[in-house]
């Protein structure tokens, strides 16, 4: 369920897949085409919501420097320069948050270089830093993707619309980070990666509550909402894509008064919002009324949330059976 609770939160958010398995263009070239990519975005967004914005826009793993050859202190960029000033002018342009990644030129003289991911506000200026925790390792070297040193935390970043966190490609495969991130609160998660995957994320992405946005270099980019089901894709070729999510939610079981969402229908119409599967017997459900928050609506409908049925079954289970469930 989201963190807050004062009404609708309406978010567009967008990505891409772009393919960059070919001869690196050199920097100002590439990040013409990172700021297409973002202009495509914002067009869609335009286009598809009347009266609505872009709010943040994703870009695949190491976008600025992709494909570009040789170990990392030859192909890292710094950000600030040519990199900043491109891309928040683009920020700028569509005033929204772009996910920047790159491999980061840090401090060259100390040989200090990190997979990165910059979060630019609304008004170009760097809004946080994520650098990758779980770089791929060599299985020769013991080195991390040409000379990275791997990030050391998870940090949550407050936007002017909810709490964004960022994973990056092999971060995928540990759980450290999804963890810590819904510990801190994250309503949506960027995922940049040239690993492309949907069963991942949406495994994170029900484990944990939050939405998760990809943005790859092949196969597919998606959005997969907190009950794990993908709501949006890229499939095949280049593109991108933009769509609109609520980060005020709740997410309810079956119960016989909410006739697989039609209690919602009948009661506030095109007011309220929902999705619901059969197939997993439970669904997403969000208000569209500015006036009335979807936890008011769930109280007049007296329905009961997911954690409130655990909450409510599981002392009865373990005075039943005498005690808590063995583990051993």
């Amino acid at each position: 369920m989201s963190n807050r609770s004062n009404g609708p939160r309406k978010v567009i958010v967008g990505t891409s897949m772009y393919n960059m398995f070919h001869e690196y263009p050199g920097l100002e070239q590439r990040l013409e085409e990172l700021g297409g990519l973002i202009d495509q975005q914002a067009k869609e967004a335009a286009a598809n919501y009347p009266g609505g914005r872009l709010d943040i826009a994703a870009l695949p793993e190491v976008a600025v420097s992709g494909e570009a050859h040789g170990s990392v202190a030859e192909v890292a960029s710094p950000l600030e320069g040519q990199v900043l000033d491109v891309m928040g002018a683009k920020a700028r342009e569509h005033q929204c948050y772009i996910v920047l990644p790159l491999y980061m030129a840090e401090d060259p003289e100390r040989g200090l270089y990190s997979n990165a991911a910059v979060l630019l506000d609304r008004k170009g200026a760097e809004a946080g830093i994520y650098r990758k925790v779980f770089p791929v390792i060599s299985s020769d070297t013991e080195v991390a993707e040409g000379g990275v040193m791997p990030g050391k935390d998870f940090p949550v970043f407050d936007c002017d619309f909810g709490r964004v966190g960022i994973q990056i490609c092999y971060d995928m495969a540990f759980d450290e980070g999804w963890e810590a991130l819904r510990r801190k609160g994250a309503e949506l998660i960027i995922w940049t990666s040239q690993w492309p995957g949907q069963i991942h994320p949406a495994c994170r992405a029900l484990r944990n509550g939050y939405f998760i946005l990809t943005s790859t270099w092949r196969n597919n980019a998606s959005l997969v909402d907190p009950t794990g089901d993908v709501i949006r894709e890229i499939r095949g070729g280049d593109g991108v894509f933009v769509e609109q999510i609520d980060l005020d939610y709740v997410l309810l079981p079956w119960q016989p008064t909410l006739k697989g969402g039609k209690a919602f229908e009948e009661k506030y119409g095109d007011r309220a919002g929902y999705r619901f599967s059969e197939a997993e017997d439970g669904g997403i459900f969000w208000s569209n009324d500015p006036g009335k928050p979807i936890m008011e609506m769930v109280r007049e409908l007296d329905m009961e949330l997911r954690a409130d049925e655990l909450e409510r079954s599981r002392p009865v289970q373990d005075r039943l059976r005498g005690g808590p469930p063995g583990l051993d």
